[in-house]
């Protein structure tokens, strides 16, 4: 079964906005293990406007499950990584003015620099993904860096879903063909939901994690957390 790690970046973005600790970031990542999610991502930024580098600290001692970090690999973010020591660290490569992420690394041009990124982290025993578009280049020179996995930015698979799914899936398709044929684990991430998870998890070949936040908290405002997660895990089956 493919893995669902719950990304709770806007449960900190709701505490933020009022100040003090309510929600409590980290009761919800607890609660979100015992509600059957596998894993927890998290996404700190550098201006700490939802996650902060201290709940990523204080998250580590206290999960179960996986836990994934991601970001882009800013000195602060790798210092981060190698502090927490998550079992995954996720490198995405958005810049610090954007609103959430919106692109995948070119593999080609930033070759250099991603295999340095990845042997660090490597160095330290963390499994590295690389978040990239479902481009079969692309994933060529993904596999060159080192990395173990690469996440698909599933975005324009969501938008395209309703129109025609088939004609959306198919460049991921094709993208996880060649991550599973270079050796590569495969993950995906943006904009998934209950309404398009469960057609790319039955297309998709070698499917080992989703990570999904903002409609599954949105979801949560209406089902409840628990249901929410519930639901979700019923689409990866």
């Amino acid at each position: 079964m493919t893995k669902l790690s719950v990304n709770i970046n806007k449960i900190a973005t709701l505490r933020n906005a009022r100040g003090g600790n309510v929600p409590d970031v980290l009761k919800a990542a607890i609660d979100c293990e015992r509600f059957g999610a596998q894993g927890i991502t998290v996404h700190p930024r550098p201006d700490e406007r939802h996650i902060r580098y201290a709940d990523v600290r204080a998250l580590k001692p206290i999960l179960t499950t996986e836990f994934n970090i991601e970001g882009n690999p800013i000195p602060g973010f790798c210092d981060l990584v190698r502090e927490v020591h998550p079992a995954q660290v996720t490198l995405v490569p958005d810049a610090e003015n954007v609103l959430t992420s919106n692109a995948g690394w070119d593999t080609r041009r930033n070759l250099g620099y991603l295999k340095e990124i990845c042997r660090m982290f490597k160095e330290e025993g963390i499994r590295v993904s690389i978040f990239i578009d479902p481009v079969v280049e692309m994933i060529r020179y993904a596999a060159e860096t080192g990395c173990d996995r690469v996440e698909l930015y599933t975005e324009a698979y969501a938008a395209g879903y309703e129109r025609n799914r088939e004609q959306a899936i198919a460049p991921y398709y094709e993208a996880a063909c060649e991550a599973v044929k270079l050796g590569l684990g495969l993950n995906a991430g943006h904009d998934l939901n209950t309404q398009n998870l469960h057609y790319f998890k039955d297309t998709i070949p070698g499917l080992l994690e989703v990570s999904i936040g903002h409609a599954l908290i949105s979801d949560a405002l209406y089902l409840g957390l628990e249901a929410t997660i519930q639901a979700y895990l019923q689409e990866l089956k």
